[in-house]
């Protein structure tokens, strides 16, 4: 079974991965959101799309059908998914079960499928699965209803994301701003620092919290998909949105001198005696969830300051005492160039069998009704723009979640999520494993650009 990464579509996809320019970044990311209470609807919570997608959805009966969804999600994010198909079981009859999967999802659901056992509907974290699936002839087209659903509900970008060769396949049902800074309130205030805007100005906060007892940053090394994070918002920044396609479509080597400066800055950082909670050892093996914990796990002494990842750490944080928006606070990534970077994922629904089932669940999903569940709960941002932006919790979130939306077309997805997954996205391989070993010794840039260029260069080749 071949699971190698087509690039027929390469250039199709990349003119859809965001023209992001000065006002587009300055109005995605101008977010007033450090002074909203938890609970605050605001002004901004009106409806945010076409009310009647929600009551014109109609899903077939499913009585006695089986219907199987794999996903890598696990913890709370796996708690919200399953009320989400509770309710689409509620709504058709049907029974839902949850195929938890493994990073990489690709070889997981090439396993499944060589063992004639695939999964009705598979969510793909990254956009090269989506072409891997269609390669792979495992991926089914959207029916004509999800198809509906989603002319209504989405904007082209979006919609462009889960297609291959100009057939939908993919339903975009989960989005991240992968380009925010969460504080520690109290951190912050004893420290008498505020919220930087540049790279510089974060350094100097970072080293100011780190001069009043408490390590700046958390960093969960041992989910290395964080790590590509915290270079793609610097390489964005500092590079330019023009060199960052280049990049993630491998038209320009890793050991180009923009590679160098990015990882040159972020080892800056990394490389800071005492800025990395714990240090390197600890926080290769600090997992995303407690990363977020050890800066808000109450008490007077936090194990860091700050911790950096998208909308998602609101919904770690949901499991600790703090609350968004009083204890806890964000900020958009600093500018390391002239503005701040702008980075969006996302997980798209695919169907792996031609059922009912699996086209009804696509309907479902790319419907307002769906997004409602998990956007009430916290932690999610939806690329629906039908979504009513009153149900998100806080004021943090709805103000994501809109300028998200407003951006339209003008986005820039997560560069290794466009990556071949052996390069991208492959636990202990690629550039996954490059960065860690990076993170342990932040100094070796020369090394760790050919190490990525050369596993680069294979995984684009293959």
């Amino acid at each position: 079974m071949r699971s190698t990464l087509r690039t027929r579509r390469a250039s199709l996809h990349r003119r859809t991965t965001a023209r992001v320019g000065a006002a587009v970044v300055a109005g995605a990311l101008a977010l007033t959101v450090t002074a909203c209470g938890g609970d605050d609807k605001g002004d901004d919570g009106g409806d945010g799309g076409d009310k009647e997608s929600a009551s014109a959805l109609k899903l077939p009966k499913l009585d006695g059908e089986s219907v199987s969804v794999a996903a890598v999600w696990g913890g709370t994010e796996r708690k919200v998914f399953l009320k989400v198909l509770d309710e689409f079981e509620k709504r058709t009859g049907a029974s839902v079960s949850f195929v938890p999967a493994q990073d990489p999802i690709i070889s997981f659901l090439e396993s499944k499928v060589a063992g004639g056992q695939p999964p009705d509907v598979a969510m793909l974290p990254q956009v090269g699965a989506i072409d891997q699936a269609v390669a792979n002839k495992w991926a089914k087209p959207v029916g004509p209803e999800a198809q509906k659903q989603l002319d209504k509900n989405y904007a082209k970008g979006w919609r462009d994301l889960g297609a291959v060769d100009g057939k939908q396949y993919g339903v975009y049902f989960k989005a991240a701003n992968k380009s925010l800074i969460w504080y520690n309130t109290k951190v912050f205030e004893n420290a008498g620092v505020a919220e930087a805007k540049n790279w510089d100005g974060f350094m100097k906060t970072a080293q100011t919290v780190y001069d009043s007892g408490v390590p700046p940053v958390s960093v969960a090394g041992a989910d290395a998909w964080t790590l590509t994070d915290w270079f793609e918002n610097i390489y964005l920044s500092q590079a330019g949105p023009e060199k960052y396609d280049q990049l993630a479509q491998h038209k320009i080597k890793w050991t180009d001198p923009t590679v160098k400066n990015a990882l040159t800055t972020l080892g800056g950082l990394w490389g800071k005696k005492g800025f990395v909670a714990g240090g390197a050892d600890k926080a290769l093996q600090t997992e995303f969830p407690a990363s977020v914990k050890q800066v808000f796990k109450g008490g007077d002494q936090p194990d860091a300051g700050m911790v950096f990842e998208g909308d998602m750490v609101s919904l770690a944080i949901s499991e600790t005492k703090a609350k968004v928006g009083t204890d806890a606070k964000v900020f958009p990534f600093p500018a390391v160039g002239s503005e701040s970077p702008a980075v969006v994922g996302g997980d798209a629904a695919v169907a792996l069998k031609d059922s009912k089932g699996a086209q009804a669940l696509l309907t479902f999903l790319a419907s307002p009704e769906s997004a409602k569940i998990w956007a009430e709960a916290g932690g999610f941002i939806s690329p629906n723009k039908a979504l009513d932006l009153s149900v998100y919790p806080n004021d943090v979130q709805r103000k994501i979640a809109k300028n998200l939306i407003a951006a339209g077309d003008d986005i820039r997805f997560d560069m290794s999520d466009q990556a071949p997954q052996s390069f991208g996205g492959t636990p202990g391989k690629g550039e996954w494993k490059a960065l860690q070993d990076f993170l342990k010794n932040p100094k070796d840039v020369a090394g760790t650009q050919q190490v990525l260029e050369t596993a680069a260069a294979k995984a684009y080749k293959d």
